[in-house]
């Protein structure tokens, strides 16, 4: 299984990035995806996850802000992040596993993340 983000990039506060994250050798509507951020010297955390049937969770610092939703047909998970803010700064990868996770960090396959940087 392959994930690959793309999508990050720089912006100021209080503006907008859509993060992009392709699957492949299985279609989305087979895994539970996730996005998580990681911090210099610091956890992984869980932003948000999205089951088969395209239920949302989202951890709380980004609820109303972030929207993570999946497309089965393009196998391509997406985080639309507005009202970005510094502390969003982080490094972002997606996940998938066959198991519901949420956002519990073990899930079994990951991206090799892409850059937020918000100024």
């Amino acid at each position: 299984v392959q994930l690959v983000e793309s999508g990050g990039g720089s912006v100021q506060a209080g503006g907008s990035l859509r993060l992009s994250c392709t699957a492949s050798r299985y279609p989305t509507s087979s895994y539970c995806l996730g996005w998580f951020r990681q911090f210099p010297e610091k956890d992984r955390e869980g932003v948000a996850a999205i089951d088969r049937a395209g239920s949302p969770t989202y951890t709380y610092s980004v609820k109303d802000r972030f929207t993570i939703s999946k497309d089965n047909v393009q196998n391509t998970l997406y985080l639309q992040m507005n009202s970005l803010e510094p502390d969003d700064t982080a490094m972002y990868f997606c996940a998938a596993d066959f198991y519901n996770l949420q956002l519990g960090r073990s899930y079994a396959y990951w991206g090799q993340g892409t850059q937020v940087t918000v100024s």
